[in-house]
């Protein structure tokens, strides 16, 4: 049981990071001063759908982590 948690843990920190990284960027930063920065658009269909994945990610992630830091699984 508690490698099935780790192993959990471990497939949602990487997909964590993969869908953090898939995330459009809300400016240009230093790029935007020159040039016509859209920082205030909405989000589309496909970035609202990857923001639900991601908090879903970073829950189960969460909860995994606290299940293991606070010793309730025990190996």
């Amino acid at each position: 049981m508690a490698y099935f948690i780790v192993g959990i843990q471990v497939f949602s920190g990487i997909a964590l990071i993969t869908l953090i990284l898939l995330h459009a960027a809300k400016g240009e930063g230093l790029g935007g001063i020159g040039s016509s920065a859209n920082l205030f658009t909405g989000a589309s269909q496909a970035e609202a759908g990857l923001d639900k994945v991601t908090w879903i990610a970073a829950t189960v992630f969460m909860f995994s982590s606290a299940l293991v830091g606070w010793g309730i699984i025990k190996f």
